[in-house]
């Protein structure tokens, strides 16, 4: 994963060889970068800060209000919302990651705080109220989902339509689909349909490439080559660097139990996909369900690299990230709304098959946690034990069996030979 070059947004990339603390250098590609402080670097603050101000005069003095409280209500929001992304991409904290660069990680930052906000929102109304608000959003919704059969009929062909005998393909070939491909291109964890395990193939390709691959940054300007300049702009939106990651989840059982909490809240996230279009009333080709799925593609990388940091190097890394923080604390409000909304559902008693296999699949993972961190370990602890005092025992008669019987080196002398063995 990416590797910030410096530690502000605005500041140039840190020059060849230099290196925060905490960095795991021996994983690390080699990069190389002539920390040219480039336009493109600069803090433009005050620029920012002077065609907000220019737009708001505008709206002010020159424009005529409408006389529509419902779209100046619109408008309003929206243009606090705005101002708000205005200040997050200038002033917030950076991130782990500087490509393309580190305003448009601060940008999605800032989405997700709005989004957190709109949750509570929705959290915080009647389901019928929650509902109907969405209609504000987009005059469309707020209306029941028609029921939509995935597995009813799964004829790829179906001879009976003569108009159509692939419309069961183009029903489900919605949003989803090309979502699946490329979500699976950035995870990790593995899956057996045709679409994710491509998308893992790929993604893993890709990831070899960028771990072996030379980063040599310049700048821009101090490129003489027409075709090296938009090479150069094309690798802005590759990675600075490359960190490999090793997750060891069994090396401790802090560390399993991190995994572990990583992997639920990531599938309850994809869960919560599915059930939050399905509670407020969103068709699945709807823009704010794919809007949902960008924004997570582009808030997940950095609160993973964010939790990583923070389990691989706690002493450095005294807190949780910002936006590990907010992806988590997003993924818990859109469970909550979902069980308040349609508790129904979620009580649906699972078919007994299915009981069994999460039963056996959770015991597995117990009796798995407690034989490798508890039972092994005493027992390991337990082995080493008598072999010391088998060896303790062995030094003794081994001493005893010299000259006339009698031990030429006092007890006293022994003890403290098998003490500093011990150490």
């Amino acid at each position: 994963m990416e590797v910030p070059p410096g530690s502000g947004g605005d500041s140039p990339p840190a020059a060849p060889g230099s290196a925060a603390p905490g960095l795991r250098r021996s994983t690390e590609s080699e990069v190389y970068d002539d920390g040219t402080n480039t336009f493109f670097w600069r803090a433009h603050t005050l620029t920012v800060l002077f065609i907000l101000t220019c737009a708001l005069g505008y709206v002010t003095l020159l424009e005529e209000t409408p006389q529509d409280t419902a779209y100046n209500t619109k408008r309003g929001i929206v243009a606090s919302i705005l101002v708000f992304l205005c200040f997050g991409v200038t002033q917030a904290k950076d991130g782990p990651f500087s490509r393309p660069h580190p305003a448009y990680w601060r940008f999605w930052l800032c989405v997700s705080v709005v989004y957190e906000l709109f949750l509570i929102f929705i959290l915080f109304q009647t389901v019928h109220d929650g509902r109907q608000f969405m209609k504000y959003i987009d005059p469309n919704l707020g209306v029941a989902l028609p029921e939509r059969d995935y597995g009813g009929n799964c004829l790829i062909y179906d001879p009976g339509n003569k108009t159509d005998p692939f419309h069961n393909v183009w029903d489900k070939l919605d949003g989803f689909v090309p979502a699946h491909f490329l979500g699976w291109y950035l995870k990790w964890i593995m899956d057996v349909i045709l679409c994710n395990g491509f998308g893992i193939y790929c993604g893993m390709k890709t990831l070899g490439w960028l771990s072996l691959k030379t980063y040599k940054w310049q700048g821009l300007w101090n490129i003489p080559t027409y075709k090296g300049k938009i090479k150069r702009i094309a690798f802005q939106f590759t990675p600075y660097s490359w960190v490999k990651f090793e997750w060891k989840p069994a090396s401790s059982l802090r560390r399993w139990l991190a995994v572990c909490g990583i992997i639920f809240v990531f599938l309850l996230a994809e869960l919560n996909t599915f059930y939050l279009k399905f509670v407020l009333w969103m068709p699945p080709e709807h823009y704010l369900v794919l809007l949902r799925l960008v924004f997570f593609v582009n808030v997940g990388g950095v609160g993973m690299r964010e939790i990583y940091d923070f389990m691989d190097d706690p002493k450095f890394h005294k807190k949780l990230g910002q936006q590990a923080w907010l992806v988590a604390a997003i993924t818990v409000t859109e469970f909550l709304i979902v069980v308040k909304y349609d508790p129904y559902t979620l009580m649906l008693s699972l078919p007994f098959y299915i009981t069994q296999c999460w039963i056996l699949g959770i015991m597995l993972v117990l009796t798995w946690t407690i034989w490798r961190f508890f039972i092994r370990d005493i027992t390991l602890r337990c082995k080493e034990i008598r072999r010391q005092q088998q060896e303790h025992k062995y030094e003794k008669d081994k001493c005893l069996s010299n000259g006339d019987g009698h031990s030429p080196v006092p007890d006293e002398q022994n003890g403290n030979k098998l003490r500093e063995r011990k150490l």
